[in-house]
């Protein structure tokens, strides 16, 4: 059995592909930003006239990355306690990786999910994490 979730309460995927999918009692999750729900913008983003990145917070980006991964978990009849392996993106793992290891330590201390943080050269929008998550689900 097999079902795709998607809710307004996290940001619209960027191209044809649920939020997540339920098969068994297992859920996937595809890969979720921190672009904000209601108005599409990125948390402490500064760009300039031509869409260069000024300035980001890899801070905010991380609260709000994990508030949209906890809205799809709940849409999909999951919890955040209920993840099993977490794969994070990250743009400058040099510079973002101290702020993002303390950040997840305080939402991921009880959960103990699997964890794999990789480095990657850029993400579709100018946003500095990314989550991957597989979860459970009755």
């Amino acid at each position: 059995m097999s079902a795709i979730i998607n809710t307004h309460q996290a940001a619209k995927p960027l191209g044809a592909y649920p939020h997540a999918r339920k098969v068994g009692n297992l859920l996937f999750l595809s890969g979720i930003g921190p672009r904000n729900a209601a108005d599409n913008s990125i948390p402490g983003l500064e760009l300039d006239a031509e869409g260069n990145i000024l300035k980001y917070d890899i801070a905010a980006e991380c609260h709000a990355v994990f508030a949209n991964v906890k809205a799809v978990l709940e849409a999909s009849g999951s919890s955040w306690d209920r993840m099993v392996d977490v794969t994070v993106f990250l743009t400058n793992m040099k510079k973002d990786f101290p702020i993002y290891n303390k950040i997840y330590a305080e939402y991921f201390s009880n959960v103990q999910a699997c964890r794999t943080t990789v480095e990657i050269k850029s993400l579709p929008t100018p946003i500095a994490i990314e989550l991957k998550v597989i979860a459970t689900v009755d």
